[in-house]
């Protein structure tokens, strides 16, 4: 058994103490650092020079770049924690996860959802969510499995957003839950945050608490992650990496520093389906590994089995046809940021605020890049195919005879 599946146990024990102790004292809980292979960071020089390369060029303040090779550990950090902040970034600094939260925590609990009973892929979202049936188009005809692949119909975002609705949390869910479709349910691919927002919000119902705590209990704890959350603490911010100065009205003034960037997300309390999570690259690459060995059937030593759905909902569905969707994740597309070396059975996530995860089940290798491109401002035209150049110089890095993969 590779090794990483050995330690899940030992990782939860460890963590539940010191997660413990650090909840009664709301002080940020002490990592528990991957251990760095130094054969694999020798190999691994030219994608840190790389990475290197694209910071200094001004692509972001900073970055965490995290490697898992077959039970083997690389972290490579560079840069700031801010634009105003000169203290580097290293694997224990948070950062905020953005629409990886999709994948990290709404479709992990959507797995486990299916696998217990609560709901089922095929029923539709009104069986749920009864109040989804208001507003027009044929929502009746929306199931659980086109909110996982985005060919729901619904639009990527609420329209108006979320953050200008005055009521409550709820009351912004009811709103949401209430659009209207831009098309037919299955018959095109389209990105929808509101999609996600919807499926949380069914899996809120279905356990009937809120999808933070969900996370907390049935993954975050049991993994042993004591720094992947949302909502972390303000006694936590001084290790969390600076996202963007917003504009938007009741938000801080200053640069975002633990409190969600999307402002939909931050209109939902910073708990949402579709962004809210924070991490720190150590307990993300170990989400990585665990979700690899899911994809690979392998069973793990620990308290927390991968769903078996791994093996099935992390492919490509071809639904609709030419989509690259799986059931939650995203595989690998003509200009996509997994690059242009990673297999076809590749999947992965990214995050608007400069974050990915890229998992190869046929090389046994899980990339993880954290950045906070958004800061000081979204508008960042530098960053660019960082995600993707770097995913590149990886794979070079240790498969020197790779191939570019068609797309």
């Amino acid at each position: 058994m590779p090794r990483p599946f050995r330690t899940f146990a030992m990782l939860g024990a460890i963590a539940a103490i010191a997660l413990a102790s650090a909840c009664a004292h709301n002080t940020l809980p002490p990592s528990i650092p991957i251990p760095v292979d130094a054969e694999l960071s020798m190999r691994l020089a030219p994608a840190a020079r790389t990475l290197d390369s694209a910071i200094a060029a001004g692509a972001a303040p900073g970055a965490v770049l995290a490697v898992s090779l077959g039970g083997l550990h690389f972290e490579h950090s560079i840069g700031k924690l801010a634009v105003d902040d000169p203290r580097p970034p290293d694997g224990r600094t948070l950062y905020d996860m953005a629409s990886l939260t999709k994948v990290v925590a709404l479709t992990t609990l959507a797995m486990m959802a299916v696998d217990e009973g609560k709901i089922a892929l095929d029923s539709p979202v009104v069986h749920y969510l009864p109040e989804f049936a208001r507003g027009s188009g044929e929502k009746s005809r929306v199931i659980v499995r086109d909110l996982l692949l985005h060919d729901s119909g619904l639009p990527p975002d609420p329209v108006p957003p979320l953050w200008k609705h005055p009521g409550s949390r709820h009351d912004a869910l009811l709103e949401a839950l209430a659009a209207n479709l831009d098309t037919v349910p299955g018959a095109r691919m389209v990105y929808s945050d509101l999609g996600a927002i919807t499926l949380a919000t069914i899996l809120e119902r279905a356990y009937g608490t809120r999808i933070d705590a969900l996370f907390a209990e049935r993954v975050a704890t049991p993994l042993g992650f004591t720094r992947m959350r949302y909502l972390p603490p303000r006694e936590w911010r001084a290790e969390i990496a600076s996202t963007e100065i917003e504009q938007v009205p009741g938000r801080p003034t200053t640069a975002l520093r633990g409190d969600v960037h999307d402002e939909n997300a931050w209109r939902l309390e910073g708990v949402s389906g579709h962004a809210g999570l924070f991490s720190d690259a150590d307990d993300l690459l170990r989400f990585g590994e665990w979700v690899l060995a899911g994809s690979l059937g392998r069973t793990v030593v620990g308290p927390l089995q991968p769903p078996a759905e791994f093996t099935t909902w992390s492919v490509r569905q071809n639904q609709p046809e030419g989509s690259s969707r799986a059931l939650g994740w995203d595989t690998p597309s003509e200009n996509s940021s997994a690059g242009s070396y990673t297999s076809a059975r590749s999947f992965g996530h990214t995050g608007y605020t400069g974050t990915s995860i890229w998992i190869d089940p046929t090389r046994d290798i899980v990339i993880v890049l954290l950045t906070n491109r958004v800061n000081p401002t979204r508008d960042t035209p530098k960053f660019g195919m960082v995600r993707a150049v770097v995913a590149d110089a990886v794979i070079r890095s240790l498969f020197p005879d790779a191939t570019v993969v068609p797309r």
